[in-house]
């Protein structure tokens, strides 16, 4: 049996660990950057909520517990935790069904060749590009209540007979920020639907229509089950960014009036700029546990692993 030269084995074997070290150096900014961006933070956030930290009495920070969290829940005339609870409902519900469906909508028109197609696919994603804290004062311009479009087109059409106060009213505030809302989230609907529908084989029609399937129940058969887990993590997606979306609501209303527009994203950044950094890092704690419960519960309903 032929043996193999213990020096040529040495070699290799330093060779290799040398290529180890070489990938490690090379990996080892990046990972170090990531948990420095990432984790850090999630970790100096953690430790926050249990103190009272706060940027107007830095030099007498302590130790807590669980106070914070325990304020945040405890019912009361000034706290406004359950009223942000079910503002952030209404506006994620609120925002998110008009979305899905108008945006269904406009992906099975754009899914059709027409003349200038392209044309109104511009024209429907262009509101995607534009940050959410630019779309919430343009809408704001809108819903002004002495000189908003919104109100001179009311008026010029005999529905209102002056103008209204849409967002200086608890009662429609919150309102108009959905509708604001609803409107920046339509594209993304659109352009993710669309994509998918252009993804489903012509074959598939084809053969529905051989065996004397209608429009109907071919969008049954063959268009839904092949756009369902798109649409799925869409869905998933836009609830959470709704949900996080608290740039429109601050540069729209700033939460009021009153409180009626404040959801609880939007409260941790006036937290943050009354400089209770505790208090608003057991909020956003209380915030990333509701989104990864609600993550879990809806691909469990959804059965989107089983159907992927």
């Amino acid at each position: 049996m032929r043996r193999v030269d213990p020096t040529i084995e040495d070699i290799s074997k330093k060779g290799r660990r040398r290529d180890a070290v070489f990938i490690t150096l090379m990996v080892l900014p990046a990972v170090i950057l990531v948990i420095w961006q990432m984790y850090y933070p999630v970790i100096a956030g953690l430790r926050l909520a249990f103190t009272n930290y706060n940027i107007q009495n830095i030099n007498r920070v302590r130790y807590v517990g669980f106070k914070n969290f325990i304020d945040l829940f405890k019912p009361g005339p000034f706290n406004d935790f359950y009223r942000t609870m079910w503002n952030s409902l209404v506006f994620v519900l609120g925002a998110l069904i008009p979305q899905l469906i108008i945006g269904f909508a406009l992906a099975l028109m754009l899914n059709r060749a027409f003349r200038g197609r392209s044309i109104y696919q511009g024209v429907a994603f262009a509101p995607w590009a534009v940050s959410g804290f630019v779309i919430g004062i343009m809408w704001r311009w809108m819903f002004n209540g002495m000189g908003g479009v919104i109100n001179d087109l009311l008026v010029k059409a005999g529905i209102l007979k002056e103008p209204f106060g849409w967002l200086s009213s608890s009662s429609t505030a919150l309102f108009c920020v959905i509708v604001a809302m609803v409107w920046y989230g339509i594209p993304f609907f659109t352009i993710m639907i669309t994509a998918a529908l252009q993804s489903v084989p012509q074959e598939l029609y084809e053969a529905a229509e051989m065996d004397g399937a209608g429009r109907i129940a071919k969008f049954k058969a063959v268009t839904l089950p092949h756009i369902k887990s798109v649409i799925i993590l869409t869905t998933l997606l836009r609830v959470i960014w709704i949900f996080t979306g608290s740039d429109t609501i601050i540069s729209m209303t700033g939460g009021g009036p009153a409180g009626s527009t404040q959801i609880l994203t939007s409260k941790i950044y006036y937290q943050l700029m009354d400089g209770s950094y505790g208090k608003a890092s057991a909020t956003s704690i209380v915030c990333t546990l509701i989104m990864v419960l609600y993550t879990l519960f809806y691909l469990k309903i959804t059965k989107f692993a089983e159907d992927d």
